[in-house]
């Protein structure tokens, strides 16, 4: 996408009256809101075209420059799964076992994690999701990205939506280090795993932590600089 500023119309300019847009904003905030990460996975099938589309709403996110440096792997193969969940255990049981250390693992002590990770070849889809730490051209030739962390984790959230809006659940696995997802995947050197996004419908029987629906309350997050009385 080398070329110079060549700007174009805004294609939607439909602005909402200032209801309409509090009743959409409601809206999506209910949605959300019954969004819960899950560990227990039904494996019945999700048809691909529902994780394409929502793979595409991800490709829609502002990133640096517009670089986009994002890869999103989506794998349903059951050997691949399998071959991630064996990789992923062996990362996890580390952790559990000293690595993460007293503290952290006392602040997953409500939410009920362990080393084990089933969910990994239940679910009927995974998304590893990469980010491109530089591009490389035709050529060969290596193009710098902006911001990537910042762009991958937008598009990241992009995702997680499109796909709760599809009414799938969605669990983001970070096992470290997952440079084993490169290896299993295929994928160049230029990119590093961002995040493991476990997808599928919530099984009959899940669960989820009391500690992980409690929330910061509104204020305790946000802060408004208004202007001044007059």
């Amino acid at each position: 996408m080398d070329f110079d500023y060549d700007p174009i119309p805004l294609a939607n300019k439909t602005q909402l009256t200032a209801a309409e847009g509090l009743a959409r904003s409601n809206q999506y905030l209910e949605n959300m809101s019954s969004r819960r990460t899950i560990r227990q996975f039904s494996d019945h099938p999700v048809p691909k075209e529902i994780i394409a589309t929502a793979v595409r709403a991800a490709g829609t996110a502002p990133s640096g420059a517009n670089h986009q440096p994002w890869h999103f792997v989506c794998i349903q193969d059951p050997n691949i799964k399998r071959e991630i969940r064996l990789a992923a255990e062996t990362e996890e049981r580390a952790f559990y076992e000293g690595k993460a250390g007293d503290n952290w693992l006392q602040d997953l002590g409500p939410l009920g994690t362990d080393a084990q990770k089933p969910f990994l070849e239940t679910a009927p889809w995974l998304i590893a999701i990469f980010a491109e730490r530089y591009g490389v051209d035709t050529n060969g030739k290596k193009r710098k990205n902006y911001y990537i962390s910042e762009s991958v984790g937008i598009a990241t959230g992009f995702l997680i939506s499109a796909l709760h809006t599809a009414g799938l659940a969605t669990l983001t696995h970070t096992p470290s280090p997952m440079k084993f997802l490169n290896r299993i995947l295929g994928r160049p050197s230029n990119e590093r795993p961002f995040v493991l996004m476990v997808v599928g419908y919530a099984a009959s029987d899940a669960q989820v932590p009391r500690a992980a629906t409690v929330k910061k309350p509104f204020g305790e997050i946000t802060t408004f600089v208004e202007p001044a009385s007059p």
